[in-house]
């Protein structure tokens, strides 16, 4: 399955019946799958279909708790984990996209430079159709993830190879500042868990689309 068929299935989401109503597409899978390159290439490539501002990027990456919030939680070499997030925040932004089509909906990221959320780098227009939204967690069983899930018109599994993940992975900590010992013990002690556990939930998901030979895209920061 190439990019230009996943691009049609995207598309594919805005004909039909309700098709003016605001459609969410989650993409879910484990660390380095590539489901923000995806979901930028997506939004890419509705936009220039549908024009600009009627596809917006939703990270899940911006729901991350702070350093200071991690610390007070006894959390910080646990990053990544479900536990690490503001789950419940990101269910109630979900749900006020899927009802607000009258004002600008601002959306927080991850910056990885300042290894920090930062707030409102994105920006979900009235006038968007189609929001994709991704994370390691839109597939979970654990609460509140089910309720997430119910607002997507769709959930697709990011599948990709374990090898080509670490190897994500592995340079993704190092550009962020890690040596090689530190970058591999972090894979290997934090992200595999993590990916393990994002696993069991793709049974739950809608289909399962490849995450390698994407287009490259510019990287926002991602922690995932």
């Amino acid at each position: 399955m190439n990019e230009d068929r996943l691009t049609d299935l995207a598309l594919g989401l805005l004909r039909g019946p309700g098709s003016n109503a605001r459609t969410i597409l989650g993409l879910a899978g484990p660390p380095g799958a590539g489901k923000s390159t995806l979901a930028r290439h997506l939004v890419a490539e509705v936009e220039r279909a549908e024009g600009p501002g009627s596809a917006a990027y939703v990270p899940l990456d911006g729901f991350h708790l702070s350093a200071a919030q991690l610390d007070r939680l006894g959390l910080t070499h646990r990053k990544g984990a479900p536990a690490t997030f503001d789950a419940h925040g990101y269910v109630a932004l979900l749900r006020r996209i899927a009802i607000d089509r009258f004002q600008d909906i601002y959306v927080p990221d991850f910056d990885r430079t300042l290894d920090e959320p930062v707030a409102a780098r994105h920006v979900v227009r009235p006038h968007a159709r189609l929001v994709i939204t991704e994370g390691n967690y839109l597939a979970s069983t654990d609460t509140p993830w089910p309720d997430a899930r119910r607002l997507l018109r769709e959930l697709w599994y990011v599948e990709t190879d374990d090898a080509l993940r670490e190897e994500r992975l592995l340079r993704r900590h190092s550009d962020g500042g890690r040596d090689e010992a530190t970058a591999r013990h972090w894979v290997t002690g934090n992200d595999h868990p993590n990916g393990e556990y994002v696993k069991a939930g793709r049974p739950l998901c809608t289909r399962t689309v490849p995450g390698a030979g994407l287009p490259p895209a510019s990287d926002r920061g991602s922690v995932l």
